[in-house]
């Protein structure tokens, strides 16, 4: 424990020292724009408060910065499968050790166009999953069309909202609250759901806001994380050599595949009754019927913020075998979540409530989905709850918290013919040192139920704690 304690306030330190970056970051005002630091907390969709008013062009350059200290233990009950081409069982768990997990950290551009036309572009700059820089996406916003010079448009986009680009899909309200990357200022917690809604595709996405707190939204979207212009194909990993396998089968339609576009909604209502209370309920779907690789669940490419739990010993060795730093990080970068597997259909459903009073918020989530793989015929399903409690203190500032968590997901996977269930518990206690700095700690326990006594899962369990300081800008 004292050694914890040490590890922990030498992340505050660091933090501390990186203090010296916030200086470098533009604190030009934007328009209809969520704030990369605590300023940000419970912000979902941006609203239509026109309070900053338009200056000419401006260039806020932001990002965010992670680092983690893990000290987690695991243990499973699989029987030993060792397949042909092992020389060992691969449900041997890949040994973990406590330590620093790789820091993660994303770079934001946003820019003021014109008046009520603003932009992003952000990048992961480095994370689990990839070690170098990637885009993850851009987008334009239209919260005013002051080039058509119409009165009526004008009045129309009072209530109007426009998003164009390769985004984040709104679907849930969760993505809001979730980690990216190196993004962790919004999540009271070190990791994500169990099953992660996330993903970006190229589409576009229309708000109607009420000054009543009533909200709606309808988009259309590609469906794929890669857009791409190709007949329907399957990519496959042989050896070496990756084939190409032009107009796949559909199993359940006997046709050629097809890229439909997806098609996501929400409704809601979001309202501070008074000084103290504040109530917003939401439900959303997504659905899309035919594509080539859907990653609604599975569409982080940063990684999970669990390293390495529950993972393969065997499987990593064939897999890392020519890359020595894969061994240690990207190896199943997504350990301690659940993909369902919905690559070709899904139709998902999810339900939100948020609810705070003074310094105690209440964030609850429940979802369904069904979908199924190009190769299978029929629909699988699978549900997921959650619900956060987080008492925010003291009550003028709200800069430390303690926070709890719950989440349960029962899934029916791929091959099997009963369902699985995992539970994930989380405590964690945080403190915003600054806006734009925090340190949190978590302890968290995660089990996994009714897996097959040849699964590596079977049995499976971790916990443990993970201390974590973060900058944002």
């Amino acid at each position: 424990m004292n050694k914890i304690i040490y590890l922990f306030r030498k992340l505050i330190t660091v933090a501390f020292l990186c203090t010296g970056f916030t200086v470098m970051a533009q604190e030009n005002s934007i328009q209809f724009y969520r704030p990369n630091n605590q300023q940000g907390l419970n912000v979902f969709e941006t609203t239509k408060k026109d309070s900053v008013p338009f200056k000419g062009l401006k260039v806020k350059v932001g990002g965010n910065f992670e680092l983690t200290f893990q000290a987690i233990g695991e243990q499973n009950t699989a029987k030993p499968l060792t397949p042909p081409g092992f020389t060992s069982s691969i449900n041997t768990l890949l040994p973990i050790v406590h330590g620093f997990q790789l820091p993660a950290a994303n770079m934001m551009f946003d820019i003021q166009l014109a008046d009520g036309v603003r932009m992003n572009l952000t990048s992961y700059l480095a994370s689990r999953h990839h070690l170098n820089t990637w885009v993850k996406g851009g987008y334009i916003q239209f919260d005013k069309l002051p080039f058509f010079h119409s009165d009526a448009i004008d009045n129309i986009m009072k209530y109007v909202t426009i998003n164009i680009g390769q985004n984040d899909v709104d679907y849930g309200d969760q993505h809001f609250r979730r980690t990216d990357g190196g993004n962790t200022i919004f999540n009271p917690f070190i990791e994500n759901y169990i099953m992660d809604e996330f993903a970006t595709e190229l589409g576009a996405e229309f708000y109607y806001h009420s000054p009543s707190g009533f909200f709606m939204m309808g988009g259309i979207t590609d469906g794929e994380l890669d857009a791409t212009v190709n007949a329907s194909t399957t990519t496959v990993l042989q050896g070496s050599t990756i084939s190409t396998a032009y107009n796949v089968i559909d199993s359940a339609t006997h046709k050629p595949n097809r890229y439909d576009p997806a098609f996501l909604g929400k409704i809601g209502f979001d309202k501070q009754i008074d000084k103290d209370f504040r109530i917003r309920i939401s439900g959303s779907f997504y659905t899309v019927s035919s594509a080539q690789d859907n990653t609604l669940y599975f569409g982080d490419r940063t990684g999970s913020h669990y390293f390495n739990v529950l993972e393969s010993q065997a499987i990593s060795q064939v897999t890392s075998a020519s890359n020595v730093i894969a061994v240690q990080n990207d190896y199943y970068p997504w350990s301690g979540r659940l993909n369902p597997g919905f690559s070709e259909e899904v139709h998902s459903y999810m339900g939100n409530l948020f609810l705070k009073y003074k310094g105690l918020e209440f964030f609850g989530t429940a979802e369904s989905a069904h979908g199924r793989t190009v190769t299978e015929k029929t629909n699988r399903q699978a549900t997921q709850y959650a619900a956060d409690v987080i008492y925010r203190f003291p009550e003028d500032k709200q800069n430390f918290w303690i926070a709890f968590r719950y989440n349960t997901l029962t899934a029916l996977l791929q091959g099997n013919t009963s369902n699985i269930t995992i539970n994930r518990t989380a405590g964690s206690v945080g403190w915003f040192l600054t806006k734009n700095i925090m340190a949190k700690a978590e302890y968290v326990s995660q089990k996994y139920s009714d897996y097959s006594p040849y699964n590596i899962l079977n049995g499976a369990k971790f916990n443990g704690v993970c201390l974590e300081a973060s900058i944002a800008f």
